[in-house]
């Protein structure tokens, strides 16, 4: 059985917000998959794709890794977790996992799946516990799950204008 989105693109980046609690409502494997994916196809420095994910489903394992940063306590909480770890010879780590990140993130939204970013404070903890190779970049986890609320509507103002963030030609 195919699962179907419920937001087109566009629809999809405006109304993204961080959903840190999350309810008991398991996320299909399907979906998860699906999410997955959508990082797998995300673009990379020279097409270098120097990603491994890591899907952490494990409750122990959630809550262990949720005290590997000040703000990772919603890992604890989540359906689901993806670690997004670069290997050692990554060009442009930060830039890539970013790619990959938002089109995780995106995906899952698109399936009105909540996510929010989790920076692992304690990367060699975390990579412990997971046993991410030490020459490895893993510092940002990312939780999953539907929304315990849902989340609040856009506010208006809530980013700069347009007219503020671009500029046209040169500075």
């Amino acid at each position: 059985m195919a699962v179907e989105k419920t937001k087109d693109v566009l629809e999809t980046v405006r109304t993204k917000r961080a959903v840190r609690e999350f309810s008991d409502q398991p996320v299909p494997d399907e979906i998860v998959s699906t999410i997955l994916d959508a990082g797998r196809r995300s673009q990379s420095s020279k097409n270098t794709q120097p990603w491994t994910f890591i899907l952490i489903r494990n409750r122990e394992t959630l809550k262990k890794l949720s005290e590997c940063g000040t703000y990772a306590k919603h890992l604890a909480g989540a359906d689901f977790a993806v670690a997004l770890i670069a290997s050692p010879d990554a060009g442009a780590p930060d830039f890539d996992l970013g790619q990959a990140a938002a089109y995780i993130q995106l995906a899952a939204w698109g399936f009105n799946v909540g996510s929010c970013i989790a920076s692992m404070w304690e990367p060699d903890k975390a990579k412990a516990i997971l046993g991410v190779p030490p020459d490895h970049k893993f510092d940002v986890a990312i939780s999953f799950g539907y929304p315990a609320k849902p989340p609040a509507p856009p506010k208006q103002g809530g980013r700069r204008s347009l007219n503020e963030t671009v500029r046209k030609e040169h500075w």
